[in-house]
């Protein structure tokens, strides 16, 4: 958790929700991926998943302006952070969730929780139950694929935090020289959630936004109190089709509740009955 999540806005979409100054998502960076990111990145997206490039909420001072105020800016991040002393970027993908409770206490995320956190947008993410009573082919737990957004429809922020890595193989004005990366912050699942997983990302009400991403807060107390949870009961949530599970599925249809004769063994979230077909 969190592994998926649905982003099926253009940049555009969010400028006015999350008031960019800057919107820098035209600008191409380096990518982990083998293959060309499908869809594009900056496109909708209705299955994001680690190593893809997502548009995220950051504010900065322009490097050819170091005396200007800090800018929020929207731009393409690389979702699994690579810190900035790994050998390779390949430990993103091991570092996709940065856990709330040890967040500014961990050497990979604990200086980009004080000095570079961003939001990450999204409608909503997805999340794996294990069935308490059905099982698969293989004997283990049946598991249901559910999706989760905010019951008012306002935009999802998540919390996040992210890094830059230099590829010290490549010249400096190579424009793969920088990979910027970036992981999600996960807090402990609210009741009802937790009958699908026991973790759920922090995401952040528009009060918090400008106090997660101003860098002048680099006091750990401050940054602690913006972990804590917000009041319970903003989120519903319904079963899906297992469609989700393969990164070459993609579409509004990935959101769609599952049909009820497809539902065995799976738990209510909100009232804990135990749901056959």
């Amino acid at each position: 958790m969190c592994g998926r999540y649905a982003a099926s806005f253009a940049p555009d979409d969010l400028v006015d929700d999350f008031e960019i100054d800057v919107d820098r998502t035209d600008e191409r960076t380096r990518s982990v991926l083998v293959n060309p990111q499908d869809p594009p990145a900056g496109t909708p997206d209705w299955n994001m998943a680690p190593t893809k490039q997502a548009p995220v909420v950051l504010t900065r001072t322009p490097r050819d302006q170091p005396d200007a105020d800090p800018q929020r800016q929207l731009r393409l991040l690389t979702w699994g952070l690579v810190p900035s002393w790994a050998k390779d970027t390949k430990v993103g993908l091991r570092m996709i969730n940065a856990r709330a409770e040890t967040l500014l206490d961990k050497g990979a995320y604990a200086k980009a929780a004080l000095a570079r956190r961003c939001l990450v947008p999204a409608d909503g993410w997805y999340e794996w139950q294990a069935s308490p009573t059905a099982t698969d082919s293989k004997g283990k737990p049946r598991k249901q694929p559910f999706y989760i957004h905010r019951a008012d429809d306002e935009p999802i922020a998540f919390a996040g935090v992210y890094e830059f890595w230099r590829d010290k193989s490549l010249a400096d004005d190579d424009a793969n020289a920088w990979l910027v990366s970036y992981a999600i912050v996960t807090t402990a699942a609210e009741p009802g959630l937790d009958r699908i997983h026991d973790r759920q990302p922090l995401v952040l009400d528009k009060d918090r936004w400008s106090h997660w991403l101003d860098p002048a807060t680099t006091d750990p107390d401050a940054v602690r109190a913006l972990l804590e949870p917000e009041p319970a009961g903003r989120f519903e949530a319904w079963p899906v089709g297992k469609a989700v599970g393969s990164g070459r599925n993609n579409g509004a249809d990935l959101i769609a509740p599952a049909p009820a004769d497809q539902l065995d063994g799976v738990v209510d979230p909100m009232t804990g009955e135990v749901l056959q077909p």
